[in-house]
């Protein structure tokens, strides 16, 4: 697949538009990334969750050349742009986070994530070097021949502090070291989201989960992208079980029904390797 990768990068971030977000998948093989496009995304991206679960692992189970690799096979196969979940770019891997960034440019990638939750120490950083570490990426996204779209999540709300001043401090202070996007997964009611848009003047993405507001409320706020992390990976895991254990435990097959469903989206999905 030819593909303008500059061009690509900056079709991508022209998809975040305040009021009317872009809905971005998030993929975890490649067949799943080619339905999903089928279905309509025009973006997408990985989900480090999701990947760790495909591969055996959970999440922050997986290595720099396994997300890479996996961002390459997307990029490789679908013709919408691809940001990578990075995680916290792997700063202990060989050149660092910078190295991470020129990997992600050259895997094909329209854009990258980093956060500022540390994995190895199970804490959030603190806010200057959170904001460091996010210029140092930034300058790497930004530098190369592709621009790439570096969105910078504070990470917060997943590890049990639901503070929304620090949070909104914390995506001010990335959007300051040079951020394209700012996301902050879990913070999602009304008031909140409203108080986030009113501080930033850059593109907010916002996670879908049970409590969230949707779609055309979270327009009407100005959210400018929307995902849903690892949910559409473990929807389709929590679908496979239960057709397990109907199977195993009732000697049913009810299931069939969605896995005819399931065939005929392949088929479509797919036709075009004929």
């Amino acid at each position: 697949m030819s593909v303008d990768r500059a061009a690509r990068a900056r079709e991508f971030l022209e998809l975040h538009r305040p009021g009317a977000p872009l809905l971005m998948a998030n993929a975890w093989d490649l067949g799943s990334a080619r339905l999903l496009v089928a279905a309509g995304f025009k973006a997408l991206a990985t989900t480090s969750s999701g990947l760790a679960a495909s591969l055996g692992r959970l999440d922050y189970g997986i290595s720099r050349e396994d997300a890479l690799a996996h961002a390459a096979g997307l990029c490789d196969g679908v013709d919408v742009p691809v940001s990578a979940d990075l995680e916290d770019c792997y700063p202990e891997e060989p050149g660092g986070i910078a190295e991470t960034v020129a990997l992600a440019r050259k895997a094909g990638l329209a854009g990258c994530s980093i956060e500022d939750w540390d994995p190895a120490a199970e804490r959030i950083r603190p806010i200057e070097d959170a904001a460091e570490r996010v210029a140092t990426a930034a300058t790497a996204a930004h530098d190369g021949d592709v621009r790439l779209v570096l969105t910078a999540r504070a990470e917060n709300y997943l590890h049990d502090r639901p503070d929304p001043d620090d949070t909104i401090a914390r995506l001010l202070a990335y959007q300051d070291a040079g951020a394209d996007v700012l996301y902050a997964p879990g913070l999602d009611t009304t008031e909140e989201l409203r108080a986030l848009l009113d501080a930033v003047g850059l593109p907010v993405n916002v996670l879908i989960r049970a409590s969230t507001p949707a779609v055309p409320e979270l327009a009407a706020l100005g959210v400018a992208r929307v995902s849903v992390g690892g949910a559409f990976a473990f929807t389709a895991y929590a679908a496979a079980v239960r057709a397990g254990r109907e199977l195993l435990q009732q000697g049913t097959h009810e299931y069939t029904a969605d896995s005819a469903e399931g065939v005929r989206l392949v088929r479509e999905a797919f036709a075009t390797d004929a």
